[in-house]
């Protein structure tokens, strides 16, 4: 059975907790946005850095090396969303497969060490510019195509929670280190 493309509107993490994974967007302070984010990063490593991390634990479930790759490029996508946010007035976000982007660029096929390189830099990367935010422009506007409008605020609360949601997948322990 192969991986079933994720359809479903996850906008909804923004207005009540995470049963999954347990994030709660009302306890983040947007300041912490940036040290979140970097503080999440060494958790990958540490995953990306098991043996077995290209390795699938059923054939529907990515190996921890796709998740890898697709927080990698979680990272990316939403530093340039941001990036936008901050210099476009409201911005439309082109819109983003992550499924077919996982196809294309052979998540499962990728070097588990430069992916956690990589993971890492962009972390780092999209973790400064939520530093560089001034108080004043935390609430500038963004839309996905699909209608769903956010903030700086809410776009970071909402890439907090794809990154911390998806180090559970692969160890449970992990995320709440990394948010604690």
């Amino acid at each position: 059975m192969p991986i079933e493309p994720d359809t479903k509107d996850w906008t909804w993490v923004l207005e009540q907790a995470c049963p999954d994974c347990g994030f709660d967007a009302s306890e983040i302070a947007p300041g912490d946005l940036g040290r979140l984010v970097r503080e999440n990063a060494p958790a990958w490593r540490r995953a990306l850095a098991d043996p077995d991390a290209a390795v699938r634990p059923a054939e529907h479930i990515w190996s921890v090396l796709e998740y890898g790759c697709h927080v990698r490029d979680v990272h990316r996508v939403f530093a340039r969303r941001l990036h936008q946010m901050l210099t476009e007035e409201d911005p439309l976000f082109a819109n983003w497969d992550q499924d077919a982007t996982a196809i294309e660029s052979r998540y499962g096929e990728q070097e588990p060490s430069l992916v956690a390189t990589e993971l890492v830099a962009a972390a780092e990367a999209v973790a400064g510019v939520y530093d560089s935010v001034a108080t004043n422009q935390w609430h500038r506007s963004g839309r996905r195509s699909n209608g769903s409008v956010f903030t700086v605020a809410s776009l970071g609360h909402y890439h907090l929670h794809d990154v911390i949601h998806h180090t559970n997948d692969v160890d449970p322990g992990a995320a709440g280190r990394a948010s604690a």
